[in-house]
């Protein structure tokens, strides 16, 4: 889809889009900066709206909440690569890169989807992520050593957001620190799919390659990692293929990556504009998982998810038909008043905070407990540590332009 910048005459004389130029409205520099009032509008004037373009926008929590359990409503492949074909959008690094996956839990449907997120559910257990806590602690203490040493300013998503997760990761999977940098440059790679699908196919080739190494190496001696944990549990499900196994450490490895950075990139912007609940939590560091929590809500990284109707659906007295797109704006339904009350307030110790920043229903994100850990840990300890910390003099903040996502390019903070 070719999204475009909004012209004047798309504008009210609020200076709002009109509801159909939603998603064009989001990549201009004033829904970049700040999208939240064309969320309330949209929840407002047209809460289930169709775009010109035939695709639905959904705004309401409670619309929202129920589309993300409903079966009518798929996240499968197949489904979704007609659907975006139908609107003659570009599919060509979407395709290769799913085709070279195979079928993974990000883009199955029950009863197949519960087949493999069984296997994930097994090893990834709450446990486990929990007894990571102490090493990643000792991961942002030394991002955050590094950067005090480099001088008296950071950019805090290059020195702590970016690198925390794929270190945490790394320790999760047991993959030993010496790969790490060769890791991340096939993350960048992945990153870049869209602009060379070549170097990326490349680099899926080899960091595929890499795992399937690391999972021979478990077989023949587990350690206490995620990888023996989940070769453990291939071995008493014989239904699981060697592919989808490889495919399912891909997925979990990658997933997280990029929401994790940008929960706490987000998170830390929204403190250091609110100064006395920053103080708050400062003076009560108790509060940092409720505070995590809130700030998942406030400012989600991941802005909307997509869904494609399998089967004709009414919702909001509206009638999706099969074979279209839905997207579900998960940060729309995270400011609506009617489920939470003045919405627009960050309010650490927020009661009744069941956002939807992580899903809901069969594709509530598996990673979303780690990524709150790695949040809680990171916020905490920065918040701590760093008690003249503020955004650096001049700072200008690019956010990345993708209307289904809300992620800073840089974060320039001074301490």
């Amino acid at each position: 889809m070719n999204l475009t910048e909004t012209t004047d005459e798309a504008r009210d004389s609020a200076g709002l889009a009109r509801p159909d130029d939603l998603a064009t409205a989001l990549l201009t520099a004033e829904g970049r900066r700040d999208p939240y009032p064309f969320y309330a509008r949209m929840r407002r004037e047209d809460p289930v709206h169709r775009s010109a373009q035939g695709i639905w926008y959904l705004t309401r929590y409670a619309d929202v909440e129920a589309a993300l359990s409903d079966p009518r409503l798929s996240n499968d492949r197949d489904r979704m690569t007609c659907a975006y074909s139908a609107l003659g959008g570009d599919l060509k690094a979407f395709s290769r890169l799913t085709d070279r996956l195979g079928r993974v839990m990000s883009n199955t449907d029950p009863p197949e989807h519960a087949r493999l997120r069984k296997l994930a559910n097994r090893a990834f257990t709450a446990r486990r992520v929990e007894a990571l806590r102490d090493g990643i602690q000792r991961i942002v203490d030394r991002l955050i050593d590094e950067a005090v040493a480099a001088g008296p300013t950071m950019d805090l998503i290059e020195a702590v957001a970016s690198p925390l997760p794929l270190s945490v990761v790394c320790e999760l999977f047991g993959i030993p620190p010496e790969d790490l940098p060769q890791v991340k440059t096939w993350f960048h790679r992945f990153g870049r799919l869209s602009e060379d699908i070549d170097k990326s196919e490349e680099a899926i080739d080899q960091y595929e390659e890499y795992l399937a190494r690391l999972v021979r190496r478990r077989r023949a001696d587990p350690g206490d990692d995620l990888i023996s944990a989940l070769v453990a549990t291939q071995a008493r499900d014989d239904r699981l293929t060697d592919s989808e196994l490889l495919s399912t450490c891909f997925v979990l490895i990658t997933a997280g990556d990029e929401t994790t950075t940008h929960l706490v990139g987000n998170g830390m912007l929204a403190l250091l504009r609110h100064p006395d609940e920053l103080t708050r939590l400062r003076e009560d560091p108790a509060l940092i998982r409720a505070a995590v929590d809130e700030l998942a809500r406030y400012d989600t990284p991941t802005q909307a998810i997509v869904r494609v109707v399998a089967e004709d659906i009414e919702i909001g007295g509206r009638t999706l038909r099969e074979g279209e797109l839905a997207y579900l704006f998960l940060a729309a339904t995270n400011r609506d008043p009617e489920r939470f009350e003045d919405p627009d307030r960050l309010d650490l110790n927020r009661p009744g905070n069941r956002h939807l920043s992580f899903g809901n229903g069969p594709h509530f994100c598996l990673g979303g407990p780690l990524a709150k850990l790695q949040a809680e840990v990171a916020v905490g300890t920065l918040v701590r540590r760093l008690p003249h910390l503020r955004l650096a003099d001049g700072a200008v903040l690019d956010w990345r332009p993708n209307p289904l996502q809300r992620r800073l390019a840089a974060l320039p903070l001074t301490y």
